[in-house]
């Protein structure tokens, strides 16, 4: 009986591949330390509050803050030293899943602030209606004028003066502590109105921030980094005068999903605006029933406090914000953060960079709707002055929290041009579902990282390096010319998700 012959090995198609490029290792979100932070009752009530909404405190805290800036608004502002001044708006942007508990957690505060907005627009509706009363009689009493202004002219005798009966007075405001979506032009005229400023507050922000985005061809863009200082803007109208607001003053608060955050990483240079936010991406909290009953008289009264704060006048009689200037204990502290910022910033590149760019500006900010945070729920009196206990608990939120929670949030932007390119590439071929390609139609595709040759060869050559793809031969054509450039992908490509 003859030998069965040896079996031939069998040689895979592809090598092992590495595939770090086609996910991100997400460093673990940072604890946080709310007795730290906050003093007892806020503590208490955040914790409550996340246990009552099935979420992480995270997300609790970062709605907070938002909400409690814009309610400060225009009213106070913190300024270190002469020269450099910041409103108290934080833009906060909370990250999870579907069924992580960030819609839950911001009603929390969002609920309380609309309920507190529609008593103001019941009576501001009666305001209304008596002014558009006024308005009719103003409108008759205007034309009444006019005509005897005629009979005078015609007759040769004296015009008469414009009755006080022919002015309404200016129309009332409908309040706007929160909108959800509103154009430019809509936002500026609730600011002219309503000089304290208010608040943009969205289930979902992918979609508002795509709009932000260098490619998008919007232009929206300049009035959002403008609302985020808290500069003065103007709003020309067609048809209609402009609109001028002095201090444009905008909180934003929204969450959005881990998968839409990476697509909005890696189809967007524009980091700019991407890291005025404070991302919050805590692990979602644990399936809990409710244990006591959630006190939400406590939003409600800090709310009204808040609310309740007015612009002082100035002898002009403009409106403007109150400054709250650093104590010099508090500036010294100052002074040390940045030195810690600036060293954090040599280890960083990118989106995480143009974030610690800010961090300086963000704890001045913490530090004032913290402080105002204190006496909002009673147990402190009205800040004169920003204090070291301020800063200091401002500054530990950054560095203990906020910045780890930027490096797990932006963890997919983080490393060279050439691995960012990379990803994005793979991310693309995904989308895509190309098995090939060519360099010219990832050309076509226009994604940030990706604009051109300069670009794209360093990303196909470190996919290459990782055997994610590789380069296929094709023979001329029978006109000649050089063969196109074309690479075949590794299955585990479309199969391995990011």
């Amino acid at each position: 009986m003859n030998a069965m012959p040896e079996p031939i090995p069998f040689k895979p198609e592809w090598p092992d591949a590495d595939t770090r490029l086609l996910r991100t290792d997400l460093p673990e979100p940072p604890a946080l330390a709310l007795d730290d932070l906050f003093l007892p009752k806020w503590a208490a009530w955040l914790r409550g509050a996340a246990v009552a909404k099935g979420a992480p405190p995270d997300y609790v805290v970062a709605s907070v803050l938002s909400v409690c800036g814009s309610l400060i608004g225009n009213t106070r502002w913190v300024s270190p030293w002469q020269g450099w001044a910041e409103p108290p708006v934080i833009w906060s942007v909370v990250i999870g899943s579907p069924s992580a508990g960030k819609s839950p957690a911001i009603d929390a505060v969002l609920v309380p602030l609309k309920r507190v907005e529609r008593g103001l627009r019941e009576a501001a509706r009666n305001d209304l209606e008596e002014w558009r009363s006024k308005a009719e009689v103003a409108k008759l009493a205007e034309s009444a004028w006019k005509e005897a202004v005629k009979a005078a002219i015609k007759a040769g005798d004296e015009p008469p003066s414009k009755p006080a009966s022919a002015n309404p007075g200016p129309e009332p405001v409908m309040p706007r502590l929160a909108v959800s979506d509103a154009t430019v032009e809509k936002l500026a005229v609730i600011m002219a109105g309503q000089p304290r400023g208010t608040l943009l507050a969205r289930d979902e922000l992918a979609g508002w921030l795509q709009g932000m985005s260098r490619y998008s061809g919007g232009s929206d863009r300049p009035f959002w980094l403008e609302a985020y200082g808290g500069r003065s803007f103007s709003v020309e109208r067609m048809g209609r005068d402009p609109v001028y607001v002095d201090r444009l003053t905008i909180g934003v608060l929204g969450g959005i999903q881990p998968d839409k955050l990476r697509s909005l990483l890696l189809k967007s240079d524009d980091d700019g605006l991407l890291a005025r936010f404070a991302p919050v991406w805590p692990h979602p909290a644990p399936v809990k029933r409710p244990d006591g009953i959630h006190d939400e008289t406590f939003i409600d009264a800090a709310i009204g406090r808040l609310l309740a704060l007015e612009m002082p006048t100035d002898e002009d009689g403009s409106q403007r914000p109150w400054f709250v200037p650093f104590s010099e204990a508090a500036r010294d502290m100052l002074d040390a953060f940045r030195l810690e910022v600036r060293r954090w910033e040599g280890d960083a590149e990118g989106l995480l960079l143009s974030f610690i760019g800010k961090l300086p500006g963000l704890a001045v900010r913490l530090s004032l709707v913290m402080a105002m945070l204190d006496w909002a729920s009673g147990e402190a009196d009205m800040p004169s002055e920003i204090t070291v206990q301020h800063f200091g608990r401002a500054a530990h939120l950054v560095e203990s929290y906020l910045l780890p929670m930027a490096r797990r949030s932006y963890a997919e932007h983080i490393g060279g041009p050439a691995q960012r390119s990379a990803r994005a590439l793979a991310a693309l071929i995904q989308e895509e579902g190309w098995k090939t390609f060519t360099a010219r139609e990832v050309r076509r595709k226009q994604r940030a990282h990706l604009l051109d040759m300069e670009t794209i060869n360093p990303a196909i050559r470190a996919l290459e390096s990782a055997d994610l793809v590789r380069a296929v031969e094709v023979p001329p054509g029978p006109k000649g010319g050089a063969p196109k450039r074309l690479f075949s992908v590794n299955p585990i490509v479309l199969e391995v998700q990011a």
